[in-house]
């Protein structure tokens, strides 16, 4: 049974890291078999430079170098330009306008532009942006192509099989909007400017501040910048900046570091489930005229996925003047086969005689790829905590069988919002009417309605799978519309769920034929992704030797598989012994690896302000 091999799955993890002198917990922190802390010689040659990683107070290359850092001041600090925390920062903006009251108000966001690393599909549900900007459309907000037909489809290898989309059901898009996100926070980000928000591209915040006695939250640090791949000083070395805050409002996206430090510290996911996520891929594409269809979605299910793995397509048709259309794919990243390659498994997609029918004459033009919560309302955390909150997909906020969560991340970020310029006003610590707020807010209804719709994938230990799911969803949710009196688990965390290689059977994908599918590295070159080569990869690992100890022989390295960007790959030593290698230039900051690494042994952080991808209204 699945619960057999999962069983057989930790086991050989466990048999795997007795092995290793030093052993890696759920946190990553290294001890002795005897349980004792101690620095020990590493296995394997060095891979983890980062400071994050190496005490710089014991590294003699440091001793003279300036540490102090320059210090200022706002009122609210809010970590991430995205659909969440611009709409916090407008919407505090609006009630100092309203209320009559002055607050600084700081967004710091690690893209070298505002939206630059937004990548969505997107039908937009308005929503949340009407409620924020009623006037929208005055104000020019880029949402061009409303819905005018919707399809579902069920993909065998040869044939696509319609089903029926009623109103009332959550991929209903009767009312939406087909959008280039990354074009709609951008100008999320000029409505903040305009009403007094100051926004700052190319800053990345890397490190989390507390009150002398630790109690809470003061503010955050950027990242120093003009350190070397082997963790030197260089000559244009620049301490970060502190930024205090009286609250601090986290709008990272899904899994977002500084959020994962946050939640561990205070334990905010305590009684609640873990997080699951998937991957999401998109390319853009520019279509045939003839096969173009402006305002027409379409989403499906099955093929090339078998019925155990989670996922799904969608193909968006835009009206921006050209024939465009976004392709994109998601797969769950509770798959328990490490040969799988969502990369892969997107690309073969593209044969299906359905989808190539589209596709064919047409051209690609963008590609991106990004993990995403799947989680649902089982599976937020406690929102608040002393000195601030986590808001939109940072907490967990998107509608999985609706596939959309912009709107409940704009809602979210003005609920955030309202509660912390209340507890500004009042001296309140932590602002705690937020989290009452949500819960009585239409987001929360939304998401406890479709609760069981994701984790009824794995019914019966996930002997359904899809067609499990879509029963479920067909003959319970339709007329229960989600007050059935249980709720479903999700049964674990991603990484758990990875079975070790000899338990599971290799996947043979067909060569990219460069017309509809592509090789990986030509991909990564449409996301004008740029990292400074000479800074420690910001991919790092709280030990060196796991991912040939571990990874390797138990997994057969399936980072290299589930990585969208070709960051991982093993490479042969003189001694024919394999070692990772992290090619952390290629990253567009995804977070799968951090997600799905089987022995959590990686931890993605920030690199420099202004790197990562570049997307251009993806």
């Amino acid at each position: 049974s699945k619960q057999t091999m999962l069983s057989s799955s930790r086991a050989a993890l466990v048999a795997a890291a007795a092995k290793l002198p030093r052993l890696v917990t759920r946190y990553g922190y290294c001890t002795t078999a005897a349980g004792e802390r101690q620095q020990q010689k590493p296995l394997s040659p060095k891979i983890t430079t980062h400071p994050t990683r190496n005490d710089r107070a014991k590294d003699p290359r440091w001793k003279d170098i300036d540490m102090t850092r320059a210090v200022d001041e706002a009122d609210v600090v809010i970590v991430g330009g995205g659909p969440a925390g611009l709409s916090a920062a407008c919407r505090l903006a609006q009630l100092n306008a309203e209320k009559g009251t002055e607050m600084r108000i700081v967004v710091l966001e690690k893209a070298s532009s505002v939206g630059a690393h937004i990548m969505s599909g997107a039908c937009l549900d308005p929503k949340g942006l009407v409620e924020l900007f009623p006037d929208w459309q005055e104000r020019g907000a880029p949402l061009h192509t409303p819905v005018t037909g919707d399809k579902f489809y069920m993909l065998t290898e040869k044939r696509a099989i319609p089903l029926p989309l009623l109103p009332g059901m959550p991929m209903h898009n009767h009312g939406n909007y087909i959008v280039r996100l990354g074009n709609v926070v951008a100008w999320l980000g000029e409505q903040a400017e305009s009403l007094g928000v100051e926004v700052y591209p190319g800053v990345a915040a890397a490190e989390v501040l507390y009150t002398e006695d630790g109690s809470a939250v003061k503010g955050v640090a950027t990242n120093d910048v003009g350190i070397a791949k082997d963790g030197s000083p260089k000559d244009s070395f620049e301490r970060g900046m502190e930024f205090h805050c009286k609250q601090l409002i986290i709008a990272e996206g899904t899994h977002g570091h500084l959020a994962k430090h946050l939640i561990n510290r205070y334990d905010l996911r305590a009684g609640r489930e873990p997080q699951t996520y998937g991957i999401g891929f998109k390319e853009l594409w520019e279509l045939s005229e003839d096969r173009w269809r402006p305002g027409y979605v379409e989403h499906g299910v099955g093929w090339p996925l078998d019925s155990g793995t989670y996922g799904g397509y969608f193909i968006y048709h835009l009206n921006e003047g050209s024939p465009l259309a976004a392709v994109g794919f998601v797969v769950g990243l509770d798959y328990s086969n490490p040969y799988l390659s969502p990369f892969r498994e997107f690309q073969q997609f593209k044969h299906h005689p359905h989808v190539a029918a589209a596709l064919t004459g047409g051209k690609r033009i963008g590609y991106g790829a990004r993990a995403l919560n799947e989680g649902g309302v089982q599976s937020l955390p406690k929102l608040t905590f002393p000195g601030g909150c986590l808001v939109g997909c940072t907490a967990g906020m998107i509608n999985v069988p609706k596939v959309k969560g912009t709107h409940n991340a704009m809602k979210s970020g003005s609920l955030a919002a309202e509660a912390v310029h209340e507890a500004i006003g009042s001296g309140e610590i932590e602002p705690a009417t937020y989290e009452e707020a949500l819960r009585n807010s239409w987001v929360y209804k939304e998401l406890h309605s479709v609760r069981n719709i994701r984790p009824s994938f794995h019914l019966l230990n996930g002997r359904l799978g899809m067609f499990g799911g879509m029963a479920y969803t067909g003959a319970v949710w339709y007329f229960t519309r989600g007050r059935e009196p249980w709720t479903f688990s999700h049964g674990g965390t991603d990484h758990e769920k990875l079975l070790p290689a000899k338990d599971c059977k290799p996947k043979d994908y067909p060569k990219p034929d460069n017309v509809l599918s592509f090789d990986l590295l030509s991909s990564v070159a449409l996301t004008s992704t740029n990292h400074d080569h000479d800074q420690p990869p910001h991919l790092t690992l709280y030990d060196d030797s796991v991912p040939g100890q571990v990874n390797l022989s138990v997994y057969d390295g399936p980072e290299q598989r589930f990585c969208p960007a070709g960051v991982y790959e093993y490479v042969e030593l003189d001694d024919g012994s394999k070692r990772l290698q992290i090619n952390a230039q290629n990253c567009i900051h995804c977070k799968t690896c951090d997600i799905k690494d089987p022995t959590q042994n990686i931890n993605w952080v920030t690199p420099q302000g202004g790197e990562g991808p570049a997307y251009n209204g993806m």
